[in-house]
Formats: C-alpha cells, structure tokens, sequence
C-alpha cells in the first residue's frame, strides 16, 4: 500500500519538484495509515474504567466505545469488585490513587489471588518509583495526565490481545486436560513411557504385556489425546506437567 502511494506521487507531482508536507497533513497521513493497522475491535471484549474523577471517567468511557470497544465503568475499586466479572477478554484501566483501595493496591491483589488482568495505569501524580513499582508488577502501560487518546487506546488494544491469548490458552488446557481424563490407566502409563523415550520393546516389559498390546494401547492413546506425532504428544505431556521437573544443579 506504502510503495502504490509512492508511485502515485511521482505520478502526480515528480520526484524533484515534490513539495514539501505540512506537519499537520503528516501527521493526519500517519494516524489513518496507522488506523489500517489497529486490530478490529473484539464486540466481547470488555474495558474495564475505574476512576473516582466522574468527568473524566465518563469521557474514557466515550472514546473507548467510540472505538467499538464495550466499556464498563466504575468509580471505585470496591464498586467494581461487587459487579459481575466479566467473562471475556478484559483490560483494566486504572487510576492509581483513589478513596479506598488504591490501583496498586488492587493490582497486588489480583496477582495474590493468581488473576493476571492486564491493567493500564493513569495518573495525574505519577512519579519514577511508582511506574517502576507498576510496570514490574505487570502492568500494560503507565500513562499520566494528560494523554493521548491514542496512547490509551494503543496500551488497551495490547491488553486486550494478552488477554486473548490467555484465555485461549486457557481453554486449550481444559480441553487437552478433558481429553486426558479419558484415557484409560494403562493408556496414561504408556503415555509417560512413551514421551520419556521408551520403546515398545521396553514398555512390554515394564508393564508385563506383550508388545503388541503395547501398540494396540499406544494407538488408542493418540487417537484419543488428539495427538499427531511424538513431537505433539511431549508437548502435551509438558502442558500437562506429566514428567518430574529436573533437578537444578547447584
């Protein structure tokens, strides 16, 4: 698209006797080129505001569903924690300080209780220790009054994808994990054997049946768990945690 404009310009004005852009049309060619790249907004996704300034809150919430994102907003910690969780992919936009539970606070609970929301921090009081203290606790972005509206809605896209991406992962666990439950005793024992590098031989003996049992059980294991090839089937078994951790050397 880039190279076609190009040519479209030398067409129309020559390389030579070009003139020069404006800033302000440079910078309008770059927010709509850079719009071409945004991801299209996910109608189940979900932002997540919280931030006891009323006027401001209710301005993030209009940019962001001007963006064709579904936003939910709320003025405090405790106001949102007594709603009904989302269920899909969520960002939280945060402002730190706020009446009672703060935004870092909040987001030391999440991480106590193994929540991993991604959360984009704002402030109008942001200082070096505090973005430090955010960003590697795990935070999106750190943004401080006053902003761009760009900025913001940049940092929530990447929240939202890593939220995606998690509980994609999510959901492919469950269903491996489903997939495992079904195997039978013999079936899992052949599984481990098989992903520690066993032969068929080797597994006979170990479980005193013949090798082409074995393979009848091997068989039925694959087909089962879903699993294409050997590769496959460690990476599942690694998922799963099937074999004991290595022990690290001193």
């Amino acid at each position: 698209m880039v190279i076609a404009c190009q040519r479209g310009l030398r067409g129309r004005i020559g390389l030579e006797q070009a003139p020069a852009v404006q800033p302000a049309s440079l910078e309008r060619f770059l927010v709509e080129l850079h719009s071409l790249t945004k991801p299209v907004p996910d109608p189940d996704a979900c932002v997540v505001v919280i931030d006891d300034d009323t006027e401001f809150r209710d301005s993030l919430e209009r940019l962001l569903r001007s963006a064709g994102l579904h936003a939910r907003a709320f003025a405090s910690i405790a106001e949102f924690v007594s709603s009904e969780p989302p269920d899909s992919p969520t960002c939280l936009v945060l402002d730190v300080r706020m009446p009672g539970r703060s935004g870092l606070e909040f987001q030391r609970d999440l991480a106590a209780a193994g929540e991993t929301l991604p959360i984009v921090f704002i402030t109008g009081h942001g200082d070096i220790p505090m973005t430090v203290q955010a960003m590697k606790a795990g935070a999106i972005e750190f943004l401080t009054k006053p902003f761009r509206d760009q900025e913001l809605l940049d940092a929530v896209n990447v929240g939202l994808s890593r939220d995606r991406a998690r509980r994609e992962n999510q959901q492919s666990l469950g269903a491996l994990k489903a997939r495992f439950e079904e195997l039978t005793p013999r079936e899992r024992a052949i599984l481990i054997q098989v992903v520690q590098g066993r032969l068929n031989k080797q597994i006979a003996g170990d479980l005193g049946i013949t090798e082409t049992t074995v393979k009848v059980h091997r068989s039925n294991m694959m087909h089962k768990i879903e699993a294409a090839s050997l590769p496959e089937l460690c990476r599942m078994a690694d998922k799963l945690n099937l074999l004991p951790k290595k022990a690290e050397r001193p």
